[in-house]
C-alpha cells in the first residue's frame, strides 16, 4: 500500500522500483489492485474487493440453484 500511496504522490515507477527492489510489473499490478472503483452512490472499491464480492455472488448463486433443486425434488417426494 505505501508503495501505492507514492506513486499516486507522484514517484516516478521507475523510482519506487529502484529504491524497493521490486519489478515495475508487480508494482503497476499493486496499483491496478489497490485503485479504487466508483460506485454510482459516490462510494469507492478496490478491485481486490470487487473480485471478492463476485466470487461471493457466483457463490451464493451457486447455493440457491441447489436450494432450488432440493426444495422441488422434497415437494415431490409428498
Amino acid at each position: 500500500q505505501q508503495i501505492v500511496d507514492l506513486y499516486r504522490s507522484g514517484k516516478p515507477v521507475s523510482d519506487l522500483n529502484r529504491e524497493y527492489g521490486v519489478s515495475d510489473v508487480t508494482i503497476y499490478k499493486w496499483i491496478k489492485q489497490l485503485s479504487p472503483i466508483a460506485l454510482s452512490e459516490g462510494a469507492e472499491i478496490s478491485a481486490k474487493d470487487y473480485k471478492a464480492m463476485e466470487k461471493r455472488i457466483a457463490e451464493l448463486e451457486m447455493e440457491c440453484e441447489i436450494l432450488k433443486k432440493a426444495t422441488a425434488i422434497f415437494a415431490r417426494k409428498r
